[in-house]
């Protein structure tokens, strides 16, 4: 069967798909590349009544009072704090790490580390000192005889689809402080995690707090067809997503397809470039501590200016060495071909043992690759992986970040003011630095825990920043005060 999309091209419907539709399913066709999504009714009926539930909690929400909701995150982060709630979620959380491991599956980011859980809790009660920002008003215009006001109002249900990491669900209960509230859709690796947050923490949070059961949902099904029913509901008033670039594409098609407002948060990998003044240990530390973990923030590309090549490619190389042996392995350096004669001598003839998904693998130290792979996010389990390309100037690099990079993070090593200020002006790139690249977050750059990042691949952000996090979750409603009775027009 011919299914139309796009206004002139069509997919066809295979026999797995055939065979395995009932009645009662669903199918959305995202009409970029003609995918057909199958939404099986029981996973369709099951998303519908968690947005209805938490539809209806954003109704009662507005009845409570902000004291009420910073309660809720001070509840939330106690039980965090508390060894005695926090042991069901660690053993949770062991059991989901071992499975995914036992899979061959990457736990980087699915481990509730000691770390990780001082961030949810600092995070939580950062939230629970926030303002709120319900009803203020951010502007007013006085008219002869009336006025009329601008005020901040909760914008309804938020759909959350993100990959396994727990920390999330601190990030994203913080809609919450704004007066939404919330759907989650969670990776299947980390489901078991989430299930024991819910049930230990967040539950108890909310119903001591006095605050609707209904305002944090977990969407409880390990079916990507889950997340594709969450997007494509109506009723959510903004889907957010993190994860892989094409598993958040995807999602975010299927929002924009339903006339969902979407938030994604997918591809990243920062660069970092070294301009003619760049200060060779100022340099160093920004290699090194952008490269401490893989997370959307960390180091990608790396651009040396030729003039600089010689002496900072070894400053180079040493820092991600020493990032690679603080997490006791080695690293991996991708060359774009032409810049290899600055190399050092034996450098392509080096091997490294690094880490991957399945175990230990050995790989060349370095490898050339061509110009256009700077557009590849280098993912990595613990042995840092990064791109190196020598420019003639940070024109040419600046013009490569454009081409190649996501438009998301981009950091300049120089001691010329002048020169920070064209690198500013001309880099397409929400999030601009002077030094290591792993400042671009919510919580670290402006004490708010984030929702996520945003790049500028799809173009630039509308009224918002590229940083999206709980209180920045709002619509705005006009009010009117006519003093003057007979007023008319």
């Amino acid at each position: 069967m011919a299914i139309p999309y796009g206004g002139n091209r069509f997919a066809t419907v295979s026999a797995a798909l055939a065979s395995s539709f009932a009645a009662g399913d669903h199918l959305v066709v995202e009409q970029s590349n003609g995918d057909l999504l199958h939404i099986p009714e029981a996973t369709h009926r099951q998303t519908t009544a968690a947005v209805s539930t938490a539809q209806k909690a954003f109704e009662l929400l507005s009845a409570c009072s902000d004291e009420q909701i910073s309660d809720f995150f001070v509840r939330f982060a106690d039980a965090l704090d508390d060894d005695a709630v926090f042991g069901p979620i660690d053993a949770a959380n062991t059991t989901d790490v071992a499975v995914a491991e036992s899979s061959g599956r990457s736990t980087t980011r699915l481990i509730l580390s000691t770390r990780m859980r001082a961030e949810m809790i600092a995070g939580l009660r950062g939230w629970a000192t926030q303002p709120g920002g319900r009803d203020d008003i951010i502007d007013s215009v006085e008219h002869e005889g009336w006025s009329v006001a601008q005020h901040i109002a909760p914008l309804g249900v938020v759909g959350f689809v993100f990959e396994g990491r727990p920390n999330v669900f601190a990030d994203a209960t913080g809609v919450l402080r704004s007066g939404n509230t919330v759907v989650f859709r969670i990776g299947s690796d980390a489901l078991g995690t989430a299930r024991a947050i819910i049930e230990h923490a967040v539950r108890p949070a909310l119903e001591a707090s006095g605050l609707p059961a209904g305002s944090v949902v977990l969407l409880d099904s390990p079916a990507r067809a889950a997340g594709w029913a969450l997007f494509s509901d109506e009723r959510v008033a903004l889907a957010i997503a993190r994860g892989s670039g094409a598993a958040v594409a995807q999602l975010g098609a299927v929002a924009r397809q339903a006339g969902v407002a979407v938030s994604l948060h997918g591809t990243g990998g920062a660069w970092l470039v070294a301009a003619v003044s760049a200060d060779a240990v100022r340099f160093r530390h920004a290699v090194l501590h952008s490269l401490d973990r893989k997370v959307c923030n960390t180091l990608n590309v790396c651009c040396i200016v030729r003039s600089r090549a010689a002496e900072l490619i070894p400053v180079f190389i040493d820092s991600l060495t020493s990032a690679a042996a603080a997490r006791s392995t080695e690293p991996r350096l991708h060359v774009v071909a032409g810049s290899e004669t600055l190399l050092p001598a034996d450098l392509l003839d080096r091997r490294s043992v690094v880490m991957r998904v399945g175990g230990r693998v050995d790989e060349p130290f370095a490898d050339l690759i061509a110009i256009d792979e700077l557009a590849t996010e280098w993912e990595w389990e613990s042995s840092p992986e990064v791109a190196l390309v020598v420019v003639d100037s940070v024109d040419e690099a600046v013009v490569l970040f454009n081409t190649y990079s996501p438009h998301f993070a981009a950091s300049l090593i120089a001691d010329e003011r002048v020169e920070q200020d064209q690198f500013w002006a001309a880099v397409d790139a929400p999030f601009v630095g002077d030094g290591f690249t792993r400042w671009v977050d919510g919580q670290f750059a402006l004490d708010r825990p984030e929702l996520g990042l945003s790049n500028w691949q799809n173009g630039r952000l509308l009224a918002r920043s590229g940083i999206l996090s709980g209180n920045s979750v709002y619509t705005v409603r006009l009010r009117a005060h006519q003093s003057d009775i007979g007023l008319h027009r």
